[in-house]
């Protein structure tokens, strides 16, 4: 098998896990092959480096990452401009504290929501507690111009490939969330952003 000489990214178009780390990549403007993978179809050179056949997955010469939170603080240190995460430990622990929240409490329910395999009731009630909850922590989005932050962070990255999703996962905020719904304005119409969609994503919206 020929060694990938060039930095690449095996990405599912239209997963959310995928989509923060070209998210990642887009922000840094850090040019890489973006292979896409549709479910269920693992390439014979992502199963080489990857011994679960996971997406995403970053190959950079002879190291294979594949879990996102992984890949995508490995991006930050391997390319540090524009920095994706704070300089002092506290501000850097309570970062990874929130990816952590995103992770569990709500990439969990839009997991369950896209499983077609679950029962039409139990996708109904995680998609009642996702639009819940995000209604619920609007008010967080209304002094800063970023989630918690003055600036653009990995706990962005994180939560706005779900923000864009809203739509096909049949959620639609209501007036209340208009803090939420003014970032997701403002985040979905940057540049990077829009560089970091699949073709399949742009259909999403």
């Amino acid at each position: 098998m020929a060694a990938i000489n060039k930095l690449t990214c095996f990405s599912d178009p239209s997963c959310h896990y995928s989509h923060r780390v070209r998210l990642v990549l887009a922000e840094k403007s850090v040019v890489a092959d973006i292979i896409d993978v549709p479910a269920g179809n693992i390439p014979a050179k992502l199963a080489e480096v990857n011994p679960y056949g996971s997406l995403p997955t970053l190959v950079d010469r002879d190291l294979a990452l594949y879990e996102s939170t992984v890949v995508m603080e490995y991006l930050d240190e391997r390319y540090p401009h524009p920095p994706l995460l704070p300089v002092y430990p506290v501000a850097r622990a309570n970062s990874r504290l929130l990816m952590h929240r995103i992770q569990r409490d709500w990439c969990s329910l839009v997991d369950r929501i896209l499983d077609t395999r679950r029962k039409d009731a139990e996708r109904a009630l995680a998609r009642k507690e996702l639009r819940e909850s995000l209604t619920g922590v609007s008010p967080l989005f209304a002094d800063k111009a970023f989630f918690l932050s003055d600036e653009l962070s990995l706990v962005d990255c994180c939560l706005l490939p779900i923000l864009w999703r809203l739509s096909i996962l049949g959620i639609e905020l209501p007036r209340p969330a208009k803090p939420l719904l003014d970032y997701m304005e403002r985040q979905f119409a940057r540049e990077a952003f829009r560089a970091s969609l699949s073709s399949v994503e742009r259909d999403m919206r």
